[in-house]
């Protein structure tokens, strides 16, 4: 059995094949060559674009592939979501496409465009937007550079953003969100009804899910008296509860917990003042709820 896997070329390709290594896929890429190897036998990858993976996942070209929500939507085909990858180019997050304009410009509203010219990537989920709006506009497709088109090439655009810098860099601001898009992992229809592709498709999900979550979050043990258990647990916010074992020694009791990373400067010291000892903080590679 060959699982046939595709991965996003271009914007997101890089931090995929970063995440598929953190969830234990190791994948081999070749400047010269849209096929990628991996350490896994059953698995094989071909590098699509993010707006092409859809078609090729649904035609059955792929097995399954990542892609964004955004681009399954635009391409209205039928595929299955097997999992919700929230991750993107520079961040833990969703994306957005916007309706932005230049700044200076009179349009305020989604209405104050009607009749004007809409410059966009994403055209069938923008002419839905309008028109469920009943707004007559005319939208064109953009092939990049989106930012630079108003207001000469464009009255406004629909356009996708992490952190609005690039919009405001070109002196354009956001009006109203169009579409929030995360990472997607989508599946063929009938791969999906096959027991052993199917399992493999969902494994996978399930390691990508856990290498997601783990990022952000360190591992937390400690030991602590008995009488001092309750002081501890006070401090410590736990993924769920904190798992707390016996020792050897009846006294003590062992605390095994996951934080934000970000927290435990600060936790730690308060710790060692509610009388923990043994504080160990610990990388996390993946976290399988």
């Amino acid at each position: 059995m060959k699982l046939r896997v595709g991965i996003p070329k271009g914007s997101l390709q890089e931090a995929t094949i970063a995440l598929l290594k953190r969830a234990g896929l190791n994948v081999y890429t070749s400047s010269r060559s849209y096929f990628a190897n991996t350490d896994d036998p059953e698995i094989e990858c071909m590098l699509i674009r993010a707006q092409e993976m859809a078609r090729y996942v649904e035609h059955g070209v792929l097995d399954c592939g990542l892609t964004g929500k955004d681009w399954v939507i635009e391409s209205g085909l039928e595929v299955v979501t097997a999992a919700e990858l929230v991750y993107a180019k520079q961040s833990l997050g969703t994306v957005r496409w916007v309706l932005a304009v230049p700044e200076d410009s009179g349009f305020n509203k989604p209405e104050d465009l009607a009749g004007k010219i809409i410059a966009t990537e994403l055209v069938n989920v923008t002419r839905n937007y309008f028109s469920s709006r009943n707004i007559p506009v005319k939208v064109e497709f953009s092939w990049g550079a989106t930012e630079v088109k108003p207001p000469t090439l464009a009255d406004a655009i629909v356009e996708i953003t992490e952190t609005g810098s690039s919009l405001r860099a070109n002196r354009l601001r956001i009006m109203e969100t169009v579409l929030e898009s995360s990472t997607q992992l989508i599946a063929n229809k009938k791969a999906w009804a096959e027991t052993e592709k199917r399992q493999k498709v969902e494994n996978l999900g399930l390691m990508l899910c856990g290498a997601i979550y783990a990022q952000g979050r360190v591992g937390l043990m400690l030991n602590v008296r008995q009488p001092d258990l309750q002081g501890v647990l006070a401090v410590l916010p736990a993924l769920q509860k904190p798992t707390v074992s016996t020792l050897s020694d009846s006294d003590w009791v062992a605390v095994n917990t996951i934080i934000e990373e970000s927290t435990a400067w600060k936790i730690m010291p308060k710790l060692k003042a509610a009388k923990a000892e043994g504080i160990v903080e610990y990388p996390l590679n993946k976290v399988v709820l």
